[in-house]
């Protein structure tokens, strides 16, 4: 396992490496993890880390914590006014149906989470990690509020790279979940969303040709329920949209892994039994499908990988490591590159 996860990391770094990225980190002010990833990213050249947060909070966290902060570059939002003022600006003219006032607007953006977010959709920041101790909810919030979807994508949703150590499946133990914290119950359009962003983000990111299974209960046919029918409806969405994709459902999951239970089932399909990509019908079987492969399995999950948004964003798990963020801002700074 350690070969292939590190296998997928080069491959992230690779990408990331492309322009060294402006990464905002929200929660330096509030998480000592933070502070010792920033350390970790800036040292191993993986973009160039801005914490934001009050000054005088980061320092002292930083001196409790002795986390090493030289050449660190810190954003505060109270001390900087010229740039909050154009922040808060440029926020109320985005959300002019609000009819927000000045002092709301600035108010607004004077949050760390608002202002990093602000700064990458003004194009100061090339992307954003959040997470540790903020809700996904609120990240999601701030980024769709302040930067908005990625054109022709109109749900935001999430995968992870699950790395399944001995694995001949996938693409040697490698396989992308989606979407597994997000979009609770996903509609055929908003499934055919996610396939199509996971198919776009994976194969950039990781070099690797989708083969996508829309999962189900049923394979082709063999259970009638409209929550099958929804999970047909989005294939076809997905061959219309992108016939350039490699896709194919209602699959089991057996069906969609395992080669002789693929041929069984769907033997005319050109991805049963071979499957890098599974779409979950919803996030109770996605989230739940993840952690189990992440326990018992002992896979590692990298991610989530946010997208659907017009910038880099990624959200991270509130139980993250130091590791962890230090790995989901590679991710992030990847992402930035592809975008750009």
């Amino acid at each position: 396992m350690a070969n292939q996860s590190e296998l997928v990391r080069q491959k992230i770094l690779a990408v990331a490496a492309k322009n060294r990225c402006r990464i905002v980190l929200p929660e330096a002010g509030t998480d000592a993890r933070t502070l010792h990833a920033a350390r970790g990213i800036k040292d191993q050249g993986i973009a160039e880390p801005i914490l934001i947060g009050e000054r005088a909070k980061i320092e002292a966290l930083a001196s409790a914590e002795k986390a090493d902060m030289t050449g660190l570059i810190i954003s505060d939002p109270a001390a900087d006014a010229s740039t909050l003022s154009a922040l808060a600006n440029s926020y109320r003219a985005k959300r002019a149906k609000e009819n927000l006032t000045p002092d709301q607007a600035r108010a607004t953006v004077s949050d760390p989470l608002y202002f990093a977010s602000m700064l990458v959709a003004d194009g100061q920041a090339d992307g954003m990690t959040a997470g540790a101790v903020t809700t996904t909810g609120d990240v999601l919030r701030a980024s769709i509020k302040c930067i908005g979807l990625q054109p022709g994508i109109k749900t935001v949703s999430s995968h992870f790279v699950m790395v399944v150590p001995d694995s001949p499946l996938g693409e040697n133990g490698v396989i992308i979940f989606a979407d597994c914290a997000v979009m609770i119950d996903p509609n055929a359009e908003q499934m055919a969303d996610i396939a199509i962003a996971t198919a776009d983000t994976a194969g950039k990111l990781l070099g690797m040709e989708p083969r996508i299974a829309m999962l189900s209960f049923s394979t082709r046919g063999s259970a009638q329920h409209a929550r099958v029918d929804k999970v047909r409806q989005a294939t076809e969405i997905v061959r219309k949209q992108r016939p350039d994709l490699k896709v194919d459902g209602e699959l089991q999951a057996d069906a969609a892994l395992i080669e002789s239970i693929g041929q069984r089932k769907a033997p005319d399909s050109p991805i049963a039994g071979k499957a890098n990509i599974l779409i979950f019908p919803d996030l109770d079987s996605g989230n739940i499908g993840y952690k189990l492969v992440q326990r018992l399995g002992k896979a590692e999950a990298i991610g989530p990988v946010l997208q659907g948004l017009a910038k880099s964003v990624n959200d991270l798990s509130r139980g993250c490591s130091v590791q962890d963020i230090i790995d989901v801002t590679a991710i992030t700074a990847a992402k930035a590159n592809l975008l750009r």
